[in-house]
């Protein structure tokens, strides 16, 4: 048992560094922009697995030893715990009066009628008894190494559920813009963690439809701005060839079908724009997604327009409710948009997109690019590019929902063997195990010294208090002498 709880505390400390350090499951992109912020302590922590704590083959081992430690540890404590019950309770001690607990006093009552009535009454307050000619013998309480032990069996399943689904399971997330849709494949995740023994070709042929993204906001008061309600209805088609189905997910109310189960984790701001080159072509009109960076939801984005010459990017904030107070750059002063407006940047010269090299969507690299100005823009203004750059026009906006897709099997068995887990560390500390003992000892005056006794296995109060109910059910004393 020492050895496990060490390797217990050594799991929650392996999983530190899953907490400071972003994760390639969760979070390539923010590995990918820590590394090139850190070129030295970025690729060595990438061969410690700091960016892969939870699939380290030195995690995975601390996980294998935790599992092999319980499994030594329990399996043995349960086959003694399961003798122990089906044995009986020990022989009366001779001397009862060294006992922590101990009453005794005269009675004319025959002995045989003490023990017998006795033995009824202690089974009746639940007490397993073991009877002899002049002596009882009664014990309470296995429940609570019963719990014990449902306790360390509910961690070795929930050790196996959560490896279970972790190797057959899989975790992607994506962001769907209003109006757009997701079809569930590998190639339309913005992330996809598969377990290791998940297959691509195993993924259901679901798909659905964001049709429209509510989010409300605390107007006023020390809590201003405060989120109060996320809605994403969608049309859902559980398969290719069945019609779709509407559906609300919200937090906490997630999607459920096919085995995978859709839960909305985010939410922001996707400004749309139309660009137009000098001859008034269109070569780019899309909405773009802008990340939040604030609780204000002050939102950054780029765009990359490959089709100029030379090439033109865009970077920018989307200010949902623009502030007046521009001493800390644009910022949105609250989270609904109920004066958008956008100030971008924009530049020319190589995007970079030829160098084969895979680039972040959301960050633009200006390296070998010139600025060429900066606009601020209300929907429906428009801005002629300097440079013969052509122009660009802020159309409006739309909002998006980031979602998480998930796949595991085993969170069912983890559900069950945590609850089991509560149950049984409540019955080890809440339930007392209690020994009792009755004697009925011949004196010399004629009548019979009966002696009513206690002993707990564990530091539990009121002892005294059950031995003295325990003695109150055998035969009312004639004389009480001592206590």
């Amino acid at each position: 048992m020492r050895i496990a709880l060490i390797l217990l505390f050594l799991l929650a400390l392996a999983s530190v560094p899953g907490s400071i350090f972003p994760q390639r499951g969760t979070s390539p992109l923010r590995v990918n922009e820590f590394l090139k912020d850190n070129p030295t302590s970025g690729p060595i922590l990438d061969r410690l697995y700091m960016f892969d704590v939870f699939a380290s083959p030195w995690f995975a081992s601390i996980y294998l030893l935790l599992f092999i430690s319980l499994t030594g540890c329990v399996l043995p404590r349960a086959l003694e715990h399961f003798k122990e019950m089906r044995s009986q309770p020990p022989v009366a001690p001779k001397n009862l009066s060294r006992l922590p607990a101990h009453i005794q006093w005269q009675s004319s009552a025959a002995v045989a009628k003490v023990v017998s009535e006795t033995s009824t009454a202690w089974k009746k307050r639940g007490w397993r008894v073991r009877q002899g000619e002049d002596w009882l013998s009664a014990e309470k309480g296995y429940s609570r190494e019963t719990g014990n032990l449902v306790f360390h069996l509910a961690l070795l399943v929930l050790l196996i559920a959560v490896g279970f689904g972790g190797a057959v399971g899989y975790r992607g997330t994506v962001i769907v813009r209003e109006d757009s849709g997701f079809a569930n494949n590998v190639t339309q995740y913005d992330t996809f963690a598969p377990g290791r023994m998940f297959g691509a070709d195993e993924l259901p042929p679901f798909s659905f439809e964001l049709k429209e993204f509510a989010a409300t906001f605390q107007r006023g008061g020390q809590q201003n701005g405060a989120p109060r309600e996320f809605r994403a209805e969608l049309m859902v088609k559980d398969n290719p060839s069945v019609e779709p189905r509407p559906v609300t997910v919200e937090v906490n109310h997630p999607l459920r079908t096919s085995g995978i189960t859709v839960y909305l984790v985010g939410h922001g701001y996707a400004p749309e724009f139309t660009i137009r080159d000098e001859s008034g072509k269109v070569v780019w009109e899309d909405a773009s997604i802008f990340l939040p960076q604030d609780s204000a939801f002050t939102s950054s984005g780029v765009i990359k327009v490959p089709d100029t010459v030379p090439q033109l990017g865009i970077q920018g904030f989307f200010l949902p409710t623009v502030s007046e107070d521009f001493s800390n750059g644009p910022v949105s002063k609250f989270p609904a948009a109920d004066n958008p407006e956008v100030y971008i940047s924009a530049w020319q010269g190589d995007l970079g997109l030829d160098s084969g090299m895979p680039q972040s969507v959301y960050r633009l690299d200006t390296e070998n690019m010139k600025r060429i100005g900066i606009e601020e823009l209300a929907p429906g203004d428009t801005w002629n590019l300097p440079n013969s750059g052509g122009t660009l026009e802020f159309t409006g906006y739309r909002k998006w929902a980031s979602f998480v897709i998930t796949k595991d099997p085993g969170k069912g068995w983890a559900l069950g063997a945590a609850i089991a887990s509560i149950v049984g560390l409540s019955l080890s500390l809440l339930i007392p195990r209690r020994r009792a003992w009755l004697r009925v000892t011949a004196s010399g005056n004629g009548g019979n010294l009966i002696e009513v006794a206690g002993l707990s296995k564990t530091e539990a109060p009121g002892l005294a208090d059950e031995i003295s109910q325990l003695a109150k059910l055998v035969n009312a004393p004639e004389e009480n002498n001592d206590r």
